[in-house]
């Protein structure tokens, strides 16, 4: 088994938009897909959810500034890591994800063993 990391990434303004009973509902479908994911043997590692807001230091003038995303609508919200036996099973099981209810996308990526 091969291990990958799933970036899990969305605008954040799909959730400010949503009712408390929607925002349950999203709750229920994240626990529910992670739970097939431990019952399955895949998830490796949960990771935990992101905040919107941060700083980047970029280049040989370590310059900070605010961000990766001011001007983005496409945050990375969190991550774990997962076990599969291919990049193929991996983004077959990303499927299930229930961020791509709300017009998000999981980036999968492998990790590099050295």
């Amino acid at each position: 088994m091969a291990k990958f990391m799933m970036l899990f990434r969305a605008n954040p303004e799909v959730f400010q938009t949503m009712s408390p009973e929607q925002m349950q509902k999203v709750i229920q479908k994240w626990s529910d897909w992670r739970e097939s994911l431990q019952k399955s043997g895949h998830l490796k590692q949960l990771g935990e959810r992101l905040e919107g807001g941060g700083k980047v230091v970029r280049g040989k003038s370590k310059a900070i500034t605010d961000g990766p995303y001011a001007e983005s609508k496409d945050l990375v919200l969190g991550h774990m890591s997962v076990e599969a036996k291919d990049i193929a099973e991996a983004s077959q099981i990303a499927t299930g994800c229930p961020i791509l209810d709300g017009d998000g996308s999981v980036e999968i990526r492998p990790v590099m063993i050295v």
